[in-house]
Order: C-alpha cells, then structure tokens, then sequence
C-alpha cells in the first residue's frame, strides 16, 4: 500500500507538468488563430465545422451525467447515487468549460460572443443552444460551489465564505429541476440544429434530436463511472463504492442496446429513399470513408461489445473486463459525434442549374487545431485530477449529512442481476 501511494505522489508531478505543457502549447496556438484568423486553419465555407466542433459535441454530451444523476437524486429520491452524482457535476462543469473554449475559437470573432444574449434570433435552433448552455452552465456553477466550499483549505482560509456556500445546498431540488429543463432542451436542440438543415439531406431529419439526447445520457454516465474509477486506481484521495458503480454500469448496459436499435434503423431506414446528397452520405458512412468507423467504432466497440461486458454480470464484475466496457462507451459516443458532424459536410450540392452532381469535400485537421484540441482536453484532465486530490469529487465513503426528500416519487430500485 506505502508503494503504491509513493508512487502515486512520484507520477502526480509528472503528470501535471505534461498538462500544463500541452496548455501552454495551446494558448500559443490560439494566439495564432487570434491573430490571423480562422485562415490559418483547414476550416472551409464547405467545411466550417470540424475538430473543435467535434470536441464540443463531445464534451458537451459527456457532461449528461450531471443532470441524470441529479434528477435521479433529488427527484426520483434515488439517495443511493448522491456521492457519484457529486462526482457527475463536476465534470459537467468541466465539460461545458470545455466546449465554450472550443466555441471561443471555432466562432471566428471571438470578441462578438455576447452577440447572442444582446441580439435575440428566436428561430435559430443554435442561438436556443446559445442560451440554454449559459444558464445550465450557471446552474452548475452553483451546483459546484459547494464542493469547493467544504474543502478544509477553504474552510480554513475563507469560513464565512464557506458556510454561505454550503447553504447552497438546501436548493439542490430547484437547481436539479432547472438543470434538467436547460440540459434537456439543448442536448435535444444540437440534433436539431443539424435536423434541420435541409440543404444537408442525410441531417435533415427529426430523429438527430432523440438520437443525441439519449446518447448522452449514456455516455455521461459512462464517463462518470469511468472516471470515478479511473480516480481510485490512480490517486489515494479518491474513495469509491463499487457496489453503486455496478449497478450504473448495468443500467448503462441496457439503455446501450435501446441505443443499438435507434441508432441501427435510423441509419437503415435512409436506404429506403434515393435522395440526392442523403444516398452519397450514406455511402460515405457505411461502405466508405467512414465505414470502419461507424460499424467498427460506433456499432460494434462503441454500443454491442460493452452492452455485452455491462449486462452479463460476471463479465461486469471483472474490473478490467468493466473498465474497458466504460472507456469503449465513451469512445463510441466521440465517434458517433464526429460521424455525425462529418459525414454531413462531405457532400454538397451546387444549386446552379448547369451543375447537379455532388461535390465531394475532405477534412482534416490543421496543427494549430490539433494543438489547440489537446490543449483544451488537457485543461479538462488537470482540472479533474486537482479536483480529486484537493475537493474531494470523488469520495464514496459516507452520504452528505443533509438527504434530500424526492420531488416527485419515492425512492425506485436499481435493478439487480
């Protein structure tokens, strides 16, 4: 045990150093874009989203886990979530942090961000995006300020200030309502505001609004889970309960084959019609440039083989058999959002009368995006790792002194094998 935690304490300098590294990597990067613009990029008119718009899906559908686990504790009186549900806030916090960073630099002017709060397009589904972020980013803020209010260094240093934070807890019920209202109208409205876009036929669809709230669900909690255990194998600050995390690896196990059936005749149902732009996507997406991807990444890494390991309970019950199920989760959803974002930018079509075939594009990432990428995933990572060793995200071992009553049901039980 002295071993391990000596070598924990040896790796943990190590480790921030690296991140602090790749972050002032990134701040270089940005200044450069800052500077010359998004010229200095691969980004395109035809392509106008890309690396940074695929960690912002990313990051923004692996913050779910912060309004399920709280709607499931102080809602549905599911008390037996509470200590992991501290854990989930936090990293939708981080998680929205890091998708505003990622929006910052793939708006092109980032000086008019606050045009979306002064200047109100109630028609466009990304400006309802726009504001439904800020205010679920300011509920997690407050949801996340006690956490650093009952810190010991914080207690110590600002005790007025951290009595007054943890007070913030009596409104746990009224940010959990709030939070979910916010997370559920834009985890929705992103599917839609590619479901919407006509001029891309494979997006132009209802069912990209569904498909992407569900999927982060899942994905959020697999992050949570992951997360919590990969705090424990690798730092003596963090305390889990394996018995809880067991039980959310199984649901995850079963919501990922719900997950399966959507997503499979979602995709099979668009062979049913010969669309021009739609059909040349679809080949794109499963017999060409993003064939392996989608059936090997997504279909089967990402959704059959963990539902699989999560729902037969002696493969679940095997940490490193469980472990990977949980990384391939996350793993499946980033390559689900970048299919998805992708796949859509690929093909356009001309609307000159002279000009009807599709015109073919291709993306890849420049160094400056891929800088900036690693920079913005890095801040995420050395936020967590401070916030487990210093806040204590991930402590298991004892209930918070006040348990909240359910706002609307009794407590339900988690299903069992």
């Amino acid at each position: 045990m002295n071993k391990k935690i000596n070598l924990h304490r040896a790796a943990f300098p190590l480790w921030v150093a690296l991140l602090a590294v790749l972050m002032l990597v990134a701040v270089g990067a940005a200044i450069t874009v800052f500077i010359n613009g998004l010229v200095v990029t691969n980004l395109t008119d035809l392509v106008p989203w890309g690396l940074w718009i695929g960690i912002d899906l990313s990051a923004i559908a692996l913050s779910a886990g912060a309004f399920t686990l709280s709607a499931a504790v102080y809602l549905l009186g599911w008390k037996q979530l509470q200590p992991l549900a501290r854990t989930a806030v936090f990293i939708g916090f981080l998680g929205y942090s890091m998708a505003m960073l990622c929006l910052l630099m793939d708006i092109g002017r980032p000086d008019r961000f606050w045009h979306a709060v002064a200047f109100w397009n109630v028609h466009s589904p990304l400006w309802e995006v726009t504001m439904c972020v800020m205010f679920y980013f300011t509920v997690l803020a407050l949801e996340v300020a006690p956490i650093f209010g009952e810190a010991s260094w914080f207690k110590s240093r600002w005790p007025k200030l951290s009595h007054r934070l943890h007070h913030i807890h009596k409104f746990a019920p009224v940010l959990a309502v709030a939070g979910l209202c916010f997370s559920l109208l834009h985890q929705s409205s992103l599917g839609a505001t590619y479901g919407v876009l006509k001029a891309r036929p494979i997006w132009y669809k209802p069912s990209l609004a569904v498909l992407f709230i569900f999927s982060a669900v899942i994905g959020g909690l697999a992050l949570t889970v992951l997360a919590s255990k990969l705090a424990a194998l690798f730092s003596e600050k963090a305390n889990v309960r394996d018995d809880i995390l067991n039980k959310v690896s199984q649901a995850i196990g079963w919501m990922l084959f719900g997950y399966l059936y959507l997503r499979f005749w979602d995709t099979l149902g668009m062979e049913y019609t010969l669309e021009p732009g739609r059909t040349e996507g679809l080949h794109l997406l499963t017999s060409g440039a993003l064939s392996f991807n989608f059936w090997v990444g997504e279909m089967l890494l990402g959704i059959l083989v963990p539902a699989l390991i999560l729902t037969i309970g002696k493969l679940r019950r095997q940490p490193r058999l469980n472990l990977l199920a949980l990384v391939l989760v996350v793993g499946g959803l980033v390559a689900y959002r970048w299919d998805t974002n992708i796949v859509g930018q690929m093909v356009a079509f001309s609307y000159l009368p002279t000009q009807i075939e599709p015109l073919y594009t291709a993306y890849s990432p420049a160094l400056v995006e891929i800088l900036v990428g690693l920079g913005v995933i890095a801040y995420g990572l050395l936020a967590f790792t401070l916030g487990v060793r210093y806040l204590g995200v991930v402590d298991h071992s004892s209930l918070p002194e006040e348990v909240v009553q359910p706002a609307i049901a009794q407590p339900l039980p988690v299903p069992t094998d």
